[in-house]
């Protein structure tokens, strides 16, 4: 055989091997690359867009000024009920998951990816581990808890979402005393408009029958552009509520309370005005 077969085999042999070292080293490269974590909105109810006067809390029971604002403080008085519950009852697994964007992951043998890292809540510090995997067309989520001497390993949260997390869902156990599921939450958002959506709700516990939920959205409306819809299975009762984020204005439906089936508003500066719309 002549010189020039020899070098031409030569070189081909050298241009497989080359190329088969460089699309191994790029499909371990793509394999490194760990999943994204899904947004805090869809974890997370963001009650601060609710009006408030001047940057103050919400109101509290007794408070004065509910008494000559009574369209925007029932409405605000609805809203902390629910704040107080989840941030008594959400607090722990809560905390993990706002910690999770602070802490880098470590991919498993089977693909999937593991966070772990401490966390303070009060006194206290936990354990998490938050596992996220590659699951048919979306992603799965699996938060596990843990407290020396109290607890070991807990899965307090388990959810699943779209590759693109536009959407999804979260079922909450209630703690590792009663690991029940007792709240779900459901989500979804628009990346190209901002716009927003989540709901909390309450699952049938014992002969609890559940049912009752609050859902806060954002939407493109005019002029009211947030709204939340309270449901409250046990006295079978809505309440209702929009408002502007830009300029405090909104209105307030609750038959219940105010005894009839219409909008009762309130102006920039949290009054109550006659609605015009």
């Amino acid at each position: 055989m002549s010189k020039f077969f020899f070098t031409t085999r030569y070189l081909l042999l050298l241009l497989l091997v080359t190329l088969t070292l460089t699309c191994s080293k790029n499909s371990t490269e793509v394999d490194q690359i760990p999943l994204s974590l899904p947004p805090e909105s869809s974890f997370l109810i963001d009650f601060s867009t609710f009006p408030q006067r001047g940057g103050q809390p919400l109101p509290k029971t007794g408070d004065m000024f509910l008494q000559t604002h009574e369209n925007w403080g029932w409405a605000a008085t609805n809203v902390l009920v629910w704040n107080t519950i989840l941030f008594v009852n959400l607090a722990i697994p809560v905390a993990a998951f706002q910690a999770s964007f602070s802490n880098d992951p470590v991919q498993q043998p089977d693909g999937s990816w593991v966070w772990a890292y401490t966390f303070p809540v009060g006194p206290d510090t936990f354990s998490a581990e938050l596992h996220g995997s590659l699951s048919g067309e979306g992603t799965h989520w699996d938060m596990y808890i843990s407290k020396n001497d109290s607890y070991n390993h807990f899965l307090w949260y388990t959810g699943g979402a779209d590759l693109a997390f536009t959407q999804g869902s979260w079922t909450i156990y209630k703690h590792p005393s009663e690991p029940v599921a007792y709240l779900g939450i459901e989500w979804h958002r628009s990346i190209s408009d901002s716009t927003a959506d989540i709901k909390y709700t309450q699952l049938a516990v014992g002969d609890q029958p559940g049912g009752s939920y609050i859902h806060y959205g954002l939407t493109l409306d005019f002029p009211y552009n947030a709204y939340y819809d309270i449901f409250n299975q046990n006295i079978n009762n809505h309440v209702d509520m929009e408002w502007s984020r830009e300029t405090k204005e909104g209105r307030v439906m609750d038959a219940q309370h105010f005894g009839d089936d219409v909008w009762h508003c309130w102006n920039e500066n949290l009054d109550d005005i006659v609605c015009t719309d």
